[in-house]
């Protein structure tokens, strides 16, 4: 009997590990989530930014360059 309730106690204790390392991996895994996001917003925001550069660097190369008239 005294081993049947200490393997019920440490099966509780294993079953509690187990749901604490469940619930650290669902968190983990939602961080990670989150992060690739802002990962993906950030490189949008980058992508829009070089763009604008594209242009404003063809605008000024339009600007330096005189038209030549043919």
């Amino acid at each position: 009997m005294k081993d049947d309730r200490m393997d019920e106690a440490e099966a509780r204790r294993r079953l509690e590990l187990l749901r604490t390392e469940h619930r650290d991996l669902d968190a983990a895994i939602t961080a990670l989530l989150e992060a690739a996001s802002l990962d993906q917003l950030r490189a949008a925001r980058l992508k829009k930014r070089k763009l604008l550069l594209r242009d404003e660097i063809a605008a000024l190369e339009d600007a330096l360059i005189p038209d030549i008239i043919a």
